[in-house]
């Protein structure tokens, strides 16, 4: 199923991410049963586009999309029936667009994309009215069953360790161990463990995350507010990375994400000495475009999109609306060049929605591994997550 895709005087930005086009045209061929056919993409500016209208159309300025059939008006087809086409889409028009309506420009040009290979295949929604609606109805199915569709990429499984801490500290003594915790969660296959150093030190202690650093073989993630005592300790620590959150003395757990848009200079000073100290910064956002904008100005690495609504919503309707802001969330923040990581909230139910998201890099988990941990064990209860997400 041969998919070519060409840049052709495409404005440098937005970040295209040609592997994942292609991947999304093939699902698209094959969800409208031609896995087959052999389509052309090319990614064009306003500039080229009009002068395709004017030179085929003869239609003044940009469109957002076109198809050209290689079959099209041939009373007997000479090419081969697995010859579908080529989708001209816009990158200009498709971002201006994408900001108008919200999402990000990879998902504003999926959609152009499966316009216009229904095109290609003859539907046209400006024969009549009841065509438009066919036409319509098809492409809301398509980008439904896209969204459902799963990744080939694996996607990283970091733990987090805090709640094993919080029953050693409801006894004041020392076990169960988080540092042991940890070890175990790695030879049970995560990659990566993550610790909240909190100001008030209601679980994790400084001991934790000394022998963490010494222990640790994969990664460590420190969690932490942009509180003074707590950066000096990270520039001390020097942790694989830091990831930046909101810290309320009176929550239970971390309560939404960090206002990177309202604390930007604050912000923007804790990741430049980071950076300066070699220690990545991501910061734990909503899944807003303004925070993932001020992520980016503010200089971070990563973005770790909040996922506690969607783990919380109680009805379909509810959960599917909040996984469309993670997933529109992750591709603007790729598009914006940043990393995206994913968590809070998460469990053996509704993991592997996320998971299946081509840009999200790690999801972070603590609470329901160590739920189930308790009924089978933390080595079991790693694997058993584990296997939930996608794998090549």
């Amino acid at each position: 199923m041969p998919v070519l895709i060409s840049l052709v005087n495409a404005p440098a930005a937005p970040v295209i991410d040609i592997r994942l086009l292609r991947s999304t045209a093939e699902k698209v061929l094959s969800l409208v049963g031609r896995p087959e056919s052999e389509l052309s993409i090319l990614l064009v500016s306003d500039h080229e586009i009009a002068g395709l209208n004017r030179r085929f159309r003869n239609k003044k300025g940009p469109t957002n999309v076109l198809a050209f059939s290689q079959v099209e008006g041939q009373a007997i087809p000479r090419l081969p029936v697995t010859l579908l086409g080529d989708v001209v889409v816009s990158i200009d028009t498709a971002a201006r667009e994408a900001a108008q309506e919200n999402i990000s420009v990879h998902s504003r040009i999926t959609a152009l994309l499966v316009h216009g290979i229904l095109h290609l295949l003859g539907f046209d929604h400006e024969r009549s009215a009841p065509d438009a609606r066919e036409m319509a109805g098809r492409e809301l199915d398509i980008m439904q069953e896209l969204r459902n569709e799963r990744r080939k990429r694996m996607t990283k499984l970091a733990i987090n360790v805090d709640h094993v801490a919080t029953i050693r500290e409801a006894r004041g003594g020392t076990e169960p161990d988080p540092v042991l915790a940890a070890g175990i969660c790695e030879l049970a296959g995560a990659e990566g463990i993550v610790v909240h150093l909190r100001e008030d030190r209601r679980h994790i202690q400084d001991r934790d995350v000394t022998l963490l650093r010494q222990t640790v073989k994969t990664k460590l993630n420190l969690e932490m507010a942009a509180a003074k005592e707590i950066v000096d300790i990270a520039l001390d620590l020097k942790p694989d990375m830091v990831t930046l959150v909101p810290e309320k003395r009176r929550e239970l757990t971390t309560e939404g994400g960090l206002n990177v848009a309202g604390q930007k200079k604050k912000i923007k000073d804790v990741i430049a000495i980071m950076d300066k100290a070699g220690i990545p910064v991501s910061l734990f956002i909503d899944p807003a475009a303004d925070q993932i904008k001020a992520s980016r100005d503010a200089g971070a690495t990563f973005v770790e999109i909040h996922t506690g609504r969607y783990a919380e919503a109680t009805s379909r309707q509810e959960r599917d609306k909040e996984f469309s802001l993670i997933a529109d969330a992750a591709e603007m923040a790729f598009e914006a060049g940043l990393l995206v990581n994913a968590g809070h909230g998460l469990n053996y139910v509704n993991t592997a929605r996320v998971a299946a998201l081509e840009t999200v890099e790690e999801l972070s988990i603590g609470h329901a591994v160590m739920a189930r941990a308790i009924f089978v064990g933390l080595d079991q209860a790693v694997r058993e997550m584990l296997s939930l997400i996608p794998v090549d």
